[in-house]
């Protein structure tokens, strides 16, 4: 094995540790872990310094909480450096490295750490470099590779965006008129509150975000009028993004719904299987291929036609079966799962046959390339292949 492999199988591995949500490896599982557990210190750290009494007694306990977890998101950021070509493997070690720095996720990395430092070399900026560590509290979105369901918020602000685009539109549109015509109206009135349309911008925009600070108002009865009138148009305009989102709540949560019971209704599987010249199947009839008794075959097709399947009925090579079988709750609960190999996982270059696996898990497809592949003893694992693996519960039963 040349060094550059075993470079790359390094690396590999270092990419899987700190890639939050794999945890396919015992010591991935520790570093999620162990980064969850600094970043809920460091926060509470930073939290608890702001109490007088926390900060006469414990100052130094916490500073140095702070000091730690912050050493550990540098020595995670450069982790992340080091391995950026994983993450962006069709660019170039440069390119890859550059475009995870100025990533949104890269820059809240570095803004997670470089704060603390820049102030030993930057003393009189203290103050604004403070200002930014609140950058560290953005790292708590890694924790959507755990959990689904902080996702549907992305999802629904992605599939709603053209609806918000426009109503924030029409809100600008609405604030830009309603501060010319404030201007208009009360500039005379009172030139050194509404001194140029920028005045009347931020009336508009505290009155339409239904804010209104207080610190401009119309005094003219026109202007009163008007104020009024874009009060309602206000409370109209910022309920037009909220109902989308909150439709897109619904529908999300619905679907979901409606998914989830139609899988537990749902008692019938059904699959599809395309016969090959060297299938036992091809050149038989239906009733000579000894179907189990739970499962049929519900329809045949075959080139653009589709056939509807007698006892007779003869299936030829390229045939697509569709069988479906009942779904038989008494039987012991099975898990698949899916694991994606790269250069650096053990199984890189290995057969199948020498893979220590548990008796209860055996290797049932890979997909190479988009192509399925049944599985053999010799053949060999390579980067790039996702194995989908079998487990089955073991009941434990009293004899």
């Amino acid at each position: 094995m040349t060094s550059k492999v075993r470079i790359n199988r390094v690396r590999a591995k270092i990419f899987n540790m700190v890639s939050t949500g794999v945890i396919d490896e015992p010591i991935n599982k520790f570093y999620d872990f162990l980064s969850i557990f600094a970043l809920a210190l460091n926060l509470f750290a930073a939290f608890a310094i702001t109490f007088d009494y926390m900060e006469e007694h414990y100052k130094g306990l916490l500073l140095a909480i702070e000091a730690v977890t912050t050493f550990f998101f540098l020595v995670d950021y450069v982790l992340r450096l080091i391995t950026a070509n994983e993450l962006y493997p069709k660019l170039s070690e440069s390119k890859s490295v550059l475009k995870y720095m100025f990533s949104f996720a890269g820059l809240v990395d570095l803004l997670s750490f470089l704060p603390f430092y820049l102030p030993v070399f930057f003393p009189a900026g203290g103050t604004v470099f403070r200002l930014f560590r609140v950058a560290r509290i953005l790292r708590l979105f890694r924790i959507n590779s755990y959990y689904d369901q902080l996702n549907v918020i992305t999802e629904i602000i992605v599939s709603k965006s053209q609806q918000l685009l426009a109503s924030v539109f029409i809100i600008l549109i609405l604030m830009m008129a309603s501060s010319l015509c404030m201007y208009s109206v009360e500039h005379e009135a009172q030139p050194d509150v509404f001194q140029n349309a920028f005045s009347g911008i931020w009336w508009s925009a505290s009155t339409l975000l239904t804010v209104g600070y207080g610190d401009i108002y119309p005094v003219t009865i026109t202007g009163k009028i008007l104020g009024i009138i874009i009060s309602f148009l206000g409370v109209g305009m910022v309920a037009i993004p909220t109902g989308i989102i909150s439709a897109g709540f619904v529908e999300q949560y619905q679907r979901l719904k409606t998914v989830g019971e139609l899988a537990e209704e749902e008692n019938i599987h059904f699959i599809r299987v395309r016969l090959s010249e060297n299938d036992r199947w091809s050149g038989k009839r239906i009733t000579d291929i000894g179907i189990p008794k739970d499962a049929m075959i519900v329809a045949v097709q075959r080139g653009k036609e589709t056939l509807i399947p007698r006892g007779q009925t003869v299936l030829n090579k390229g045939d697509i079966i569709v069988m479906c079988a009942e779904k038989t709750k008494d039987i012991q609960p099975i898990e698949l799962k899916e694991i994606t190999i790269n250069e650096g996982h053990s199984w890189n270059g290995v057969a199948i046959k020498d893979i220590d696996i548990s008796r209860q898990s055996y290797i049932f497809m890979i997909r190479r390339r988009g192509k399925a592949i049944i599985p053999k003893g010799s053949l060999v694992i390579k980067a790039g292949d996702v194995i989908l693996l079998y487990e089955k519960h073991v009941r434990n039963e009293n004899v």
